[in-house]
């Protein structure tokens, strides 16, 4: 039973199915010591994970899409939803340590600048290895997962980072007013690179917090690291994160790096059998990208602080 009085935090969970591991982050949840809400967003499962959360959880808010509306679309309904003054996402297959919504909001807390922190991810079914410990972002186009496979004691210190990934992430809430929600154009993968490039664009950053720990078994909704739809949609989404956020200097001056990073992905998706699923997002991205909004009013200076993280960002952290 989670029952907690005076939350300073909303847990908001994207729901797609995997009622089993639910079942195990609610349960961990239940063992955390820090007082907080939750809502979960189901985005029409087929299996019995409704009945589940309205049986064993009804203090639980659920939000009941009649069709699978995708991440940035279900979050967003979360976050509305949500009157804390912090949000922390998390995906549905994550379990959670004790400790980690004390140790998420002493990040946040400790710099007003800050508008997400990322969680330490581990891998599930390899305790011993770093599943994500903040994002980086660079001019070949890419995000980065930083500490992938490496120990997690290579990881002990908090840090800033690009940005945060949105699988298991705390938000200052009131910040989305200024910045804007998840783009739901995106559905799922990059909006949450899309989201950390626009807070630093308006002057925010993101933190990494080494002791807020979450376990995280990976790709329980999509099925695996590489299918047709992630990669075709990645590739789409990666082509929007370029249009609505970079500027027009920045996409001159870039264009040659992100034809290289297009390059590199394209063989390296081809080796893999999805050569052709790549090519069709990058080229739907081009197509479709003007339906997007432009992140407008920003300072040069911004600008600049961004060119040179992401110029740092292809040394820092190349393959």
């Amino acid at each position: 039973m989670i029952n907690k009085s005076n939350p300073e935090i909303t847990i908001i969970i994207p729901q797609y199915n995997n009622r089993e591991l639910l079942e195990n982050l609610l349960n961990s949840l239940s063992t955390v010591k820090q007082a907080f809400d939750i809502i979960i967003i189901d985005n029409a499962s087929e299996d019995d994970s409704v009945e589940f959360i309205k049986t064993n959880f009804p203090e639980i808010t659920l939000i009941e899409n009649k069709t699978n509306k995708g991440f940035a679309c279900a979050v967003n309904q979360g976050i509305k939803s949500s009157n804390t003054e912090y949000v922390f996402l998390l995906n549905n297959d994550t379990t959670v340590h004790e400790d980690c919504l004390d140790n998420l909001l002493k990040t946040i807390k400790h710099d007003s600048t800050i508008f997400s922190v990322s969680s330490k991810m581990i891998q599930y079914h390899n305790p011993e290895y770093i599943d994500d410990a903040g994002d980086e972002y660079n001019i070949l186009g890419w995000s980065k997962k930083i500490g992938l496979d490496h120990n997690i004691s290579e990881y002990d210190n908090d840090c800033e980072v690009f940005g945060a990934c949105a699988g298991a992430a705390l938000y200052k809430r009131t910040l989305f007013d200024e910045i804007g929600l998840f783009d739901e154009n995106f559905e799922s993968y990059v909006e949450d690179m899309d989201l950390s490039f626009r807070s630093r664009l308006h002057g925010y950053k993101s933190y990494y917090s080494a002791d807020a720990l979450v376990y995280h078994y990976g790709s329980a909704t999509s099925g695996s690291k590489h299918n047709p739809f992630k990669v075709r949609l990645s590739a789409r989404n990666n082509i929007y994160l370029i249009y609505k956020n970079w500027s027009l200097w920045m996409k001159i001056i870039n264009s040659p790096f992100v034809f290289i990073g297009i390059l590199i992905k394209y063989i390296f998706f081809s080796k893999k059998g999805y050569g052709t699923d790549y090519i069709e997002g990058v080229r739907e991205g081009i197509r479709t990208r003007k339906k997007l909004d432009r992140t407008c009013n920003i300072s040069f200076y911004n600008y600049l602080k961004i060119e040179f993280l992401m110029i740092k960002n292809v040394f820092k952290y190349p393959f």
